[in-house]
């Protein structure tokens, strides 16, 4: 990586395949953690459960309660070839009644589909007996739109049918282990609807959190279901011309008066990844102060951009050019990210989702 901040190749680095994890730390809490001081610029190799000694009482720790739910279905066309159906979002329609089929409803979705040949306008894709996506519409991006004819309970449905979409460098020849369904989800999860894990949670543990509220940290969330979106590439030059995606989110009334109080009185607050730190950031006012807020999400993050909530967070290693990698270059500086990410090269840190982690302690 160089230092010009708006050229996308100046997010380039070298990262070894071999430091891609394909697999999650035995323990949660025992993944590496680097530590960044923005006030001192020194790095501090530690073990994630020492977190805890960075906390003080009072203060908060900020995490994103989204469930990644089973998006990836595997089935089979009207000709009985093979077909992946990889839902980019949950259905969030009102399901309606499929007129001449008893018992049969239907909702909208979105999807990516992989098959030997794309399926036609109209055909149908089979997943199980009681499942079935009628493809509705294919875009010129190459995401189909499809009806989802279900029968039964939708979320169980995806619960016995579908699998952990796991990212797409995470490439183990077997696929989806048995372990992915508990581990590529946060202890903490809750409201269903993401396609990918917020995945600096990944590493807190439910002991872990139990001693930092023992030391009288409090812990308040928001909800942004991760979309697929966060692992398109950014395919512009000049990054400032980059389109970001869309995602959901809400924060609450609560999570707000939490985090307002928390700042007023001199405490740190804590952000549990970059999905909750654009939750804070969009929900922020000029005055940085949090309000209640729920919506669509598209705020884009790139160094430039002044912080009106967030000075501390803990987030994974990030993809070259990525969007995300933009957001951790905003919140510290370009110069000081390509210090931490060699820093992690050098010393062999497992990068990505199923990686380690790093803190980044402000000022």
């Amino acid at each position: 990586m160089s230092s010009q901040p708006f050229l996308l190749d100046s997010y380039d680095f070298h990262l070894p395949q071999e430091l891609i994890a394909q697999h999650p730390a035995v323990n949660r809490d025992e993944s590496r953690l680097l530590q960044f001081q923005c006030s001192s610029g020194q790095i501090n190799d530690m073990v994630f459960h020492d977190i805890y000694d960075l906390f003080a009482e009072g203060d908060l720790l900020v995490v994103n309660d989204t469930k990644v739910f089973p998006a990836r279905l595997q089935g089979k066309k009207e000709t009985g070839g093979k077909v992946e159906l990889l839902l980019l979002g949950y259905p969030t329609g009102v399901p309606q009644d499929v007129l001449g089929q008893s018992g049969w409803r239907q909702v909208p979705a979105l999807g990516l589909v992989k098959s030997s040949k794309r399926p036609k306008l109209a055909s149908r894709l089979f997943f199980g007996d009681n499942l079935i996506a009628e493809v509705i519409k294919i875009r010129t991006d190459g995401k189909v739109e499809v009806n989802l004819h279900f029968h039964g309970d939708l979320p169980q449905l995806f619960e016995s049918l579908g699998q952990v979409p796991l990212p797409p460098y995470i490439a183990r020849q077997q696929g989806e282990e048995p372990g992915d369904s508990q581990r590529y989800q946060t202890v903490y999860a809750r409201e269903t609807g993401a396609v990918a894990a917020p995945t600096a949670g990944l590493h807190f543990s439910e002991e872990l959190l139990a001693k930092l509220e023992a030391k009288g940290v409090q812990k308040a969330s928001v909800t942004l279901h991760v979309g697929y979106g966060t692992f398109a590439p950014v395919r512009v030059d000049d990054i400032r011309d980059h389109q970001i995606h869309s995602e959901y989110l809400s924060v609450s009334a609560e999570t707000a008066r939490l985090v307002n109080e928390t700042r007023q009185a001199g405490n740190k607050v804590w952000a549990v990844g970059t999905t909750t730190v654009r939750a804070l950031e969009f929900a922020a006012t000029e005055a940085g102060l949090v309000e209640e807020r729920q919506g669509d999400c598209s705020l884009y993050i790139y160094p430039g951009y002044r912080f009106r909530v967030v000075e501390n967070l803990i987030t994974n290693f990030h993809l070259p050019k990525s969007s995300l990698l933009f957001m951790v270059s905003a919140l510290v500086s370009q110069k000081e990210i390509q210090h931490c990410y060699q820093h992690a090269v050098n010393h062999n840190y497992r990068f990505f989702s199923y990686g380690d982690a790093m803190v980044i302690v402000g000022k």
